[in-house]
């Protein structure tokens, strides 16, 4: 492990974008993994956060502080071990199942494998040993017990063939990721304020990206789960490995993993020099995208509200700030996501990440009692709509005092300017907006309070918890 093994440098692969999308559908497979993800992750309605999480989660296990990797296995363990339930066959499933997680490491190794064989540069005999060994040392780092990957690469592919065959499911979070997620995708922040050309281009990769990852994962899976592979995929297929495989030959840096979320995150208000050069940018797509409308007239897009731009209806609140898992209902799973997106953003240990969590929970059972009008166990967005869409009960102001504690990492009663970002910076920008000298109890309370119960859209709390 470290910056020179064989994984890190994965990172700026280009190719491992799609592999990372087969790797990922292989892993939903698994009807464990399949349930967990379609009850508790937000990759539906925030993928973009997701992939900023998954990547910072990888830098940290991958990097050369030892410290810094314990932590993080530490809280990777504390996120799995609240990840459990049963699917709609009531089978129970647990992100704590050494097996299970034995499978996403399997996934993760077998598909850069299969993505440097299929891009013509076959990994040889020794570099596809390191690799896997290096993979098992991502297993042990999170404490798992060898036992569950086998010990030697020749035994890995017997395991692998006969969990395909035997374990993995036709699963609906597999069909979501194949046929909806790139067909829904959101703009990322570059790209807002930009529907039409976002949809154009979505409109033409989601379909190729859904081929493209059918026609690589393993042939027995394909029949047994009924996928079809229509003419021409496999030349599809490796056509697109060969073609971004060529961007290996930019300049370096040019691919990074890193520079290219930077990218993606940034927003021409942000004080990062390439703002400009951003800007110029988006005026650029903006006229692409009108003689995209002129070519292929889409649907009228709504008018903006009558307002001043902060207020919302409590039906966009509900969608965009309170379904954090996008199923149109608001249950445990969508605030615990909350709260493990604070969490993480605020780099919390024990016991304050346990103290987030009571409070999110808290204000759960407060939520469903006032709320939940049917008695089904969540609340759907014609009950919130029809309730007070302020509500802001003592078990939400709970949440914000605990928020301003977790933040507030000197104890002074303040939050200072650095403290501010490390909560609100939105991906790689180094600067949010509003930044505050002196940001007290008192006015964080109330900020948090209007934003939380629907009053208000926020230019701080809206990247936090509505952006994709």
């Amino acid at each position: 492990m470290g910056p020179d093994s064989r994984f890190r440098a994965l990172f700026d692969d280009p190719r491992w974008a799609l592999a990372i999308v087969r790797a990922t559908v292989l892993e939903a497979a698994h009807p464990q993994i399949g349930a967990a993800l379609l009850d508790s992750s937000t990759f539906v309605t925030h993928p973009w956060r997701r992939l900023r999480n998954t990547l910072l989660s990888l830098q940290r296990m991958f990097g050369p502080d030892d410290h810094v990797r314990q932590r993080e296995a530490a809280r990777l363990n504390r996120l799995h071990a609240r990840l459990n339930g049963t699917d709609a066959r009531h089978r129970p499933y647990d992100a704590l199942d050494p097996a299970v997680r034995a499978w996403v490491v399997a996934t993760l190794f077998e598909s850069a494998v299969t993505m440097c064989r299929m891009s013509g540069q076959p990994l040889d005999q020794e570099a596809t040993e390191q690799l896997y060994a290096e993979f098992q040392a991502y297993l042990a780092a999170l404490g798992d017990d060898g036992g569950h990957l086998p010990p030697t690469l020749h035994e890995f592919w017997s395991y692998y063939d006969r969990v395909v065959e035997e374990e993995l499911e036709n699963t609906e979070a597999m069909r979501i990721i194949l046929y909806k997620l790139f067909d829904h995708l959101p703009a990322p922040p570059l790209l807002h304020g930009l529907p039409t050309l976002w949809a154009a281009g979505r409109a033409v990769a989601g379909p190729v990206i859904g081929a493209v990852t059918v026609a690589s994962l393993p042939e027995p899976f394909r029949r047994r789960a009924g996928l079809p592979e229509l003419p021409g995929t496999r030349t599809l297929m490796q056509g697109a490995y060969l073609a971004v495989g060529l961007a290996r030959l930019l300049p370096e840096g040019w691919v990074s993993a890193e520079g290219i979320t930077d990218l993606l995150a940034l927003s021409p208000g942000s004080d990062d020099p390439r703002a400009r050069t951003v800007a110029a940018l988006r005026d650029r797509m903006k006229r692409a995208g009108a003689l995209i409308r002129l070519l292929t007239p889409l649907p009228p897009e709504p008018e903006p509200a009558a307002d001043d731009g902060t207020r919302r209806s409590a039906e966009e609140f509900f969608a965009e700030v309170l379904d954090q898992t996008g199923n149109g209902y608001l249950d445990w799973p969508d605030l615990a996501a909350m709260a493990r997106e604070l969490s993480g953003r605020l780099d919390l240990d024990e016991p304050e990440e346990t103290r987030l969590y009571d409070a999110f929970a808290d204000w759960w059972r407060e939520l469903q009692s006032a709320l939940d009008t049917d008695g089904d166990g969540r609340i759907s967005a014609h009950e919130y709509a029809a309730a007070v869409p302020s509500l802001a009960g003592p078990a939400l102001i709970k949440v914000a005092e605990v928020l301003f504690d977790a933040t507030d990492k000197d104890g002074d009663q303040t939050i200072d300017a650095e403290e501010y970002r490390t909560l609100f910076h939105t991906a790689f920008l180094r600067d949010p907006a509003g930044t505050q000298v002196a940001y007290t109890r008192s006015a964080f309370v109330k900020d948090f309070l209007s934003f939380m119960s629907g009053r208000r859209r926020s230019t701080a709390y809206d990247p936090l918890l509505a952006d994709a």
